[in-house]
C-alpha cells in the first residue's frame, strides 16, 4: 500500500539523515557524536568510531525522472566523503 511505502521511505530518510549527522560530527571532531539518534547509527557505532572504516556505495539512476533523487544521493555521498 502507498501509506506503508511512505512510512518506510520516511524511516529510511530519517536514518540516512542521522547517519549524515554522525559523519558531520566525526568530521568536525565534535565531543558529542549523535549515535543514538537512530537504530542504524546506534548499531554502526562500533564501526564508525575509533579506527573503524566505512565503505559506502551510491546507487544512481540514469533516467531523467530520477535525476532529483540521484542528485540528493550524490550530495549525501559528498557529505560522507568529507569525513
Amino acid at each position: 500500500s502507498d501509506h506503508k511505502r511512505l512510512k518506510e521511505t520516511q524511516a529510511i530518510n530519517k536514518s540516512l539523515s542521522s547517519l549524515g549527522d554522525v559523519f558531520t560530527s566525526l568530521a568536525n571532531g565534535s565531543k558529542h557524536i549523535p549515535f543514538r539518534n537512530s537504530k542504524l547509527t546506534y548499531l554502526l557505532q562500533d564501526c564508525l568510531s575509533g579506527d573503524g572504516k566505512a565503505l559506502m556505495f551510491v546507487n544512481l539512476s540514469p533516467t531523467i525522472e530520477s535525476s532529483n533523487e540521484s542528485l540528493c544521493s550524490l550530495r549525501f555521498a559528498q557529505r560522507v566523503n568529507a569525513v
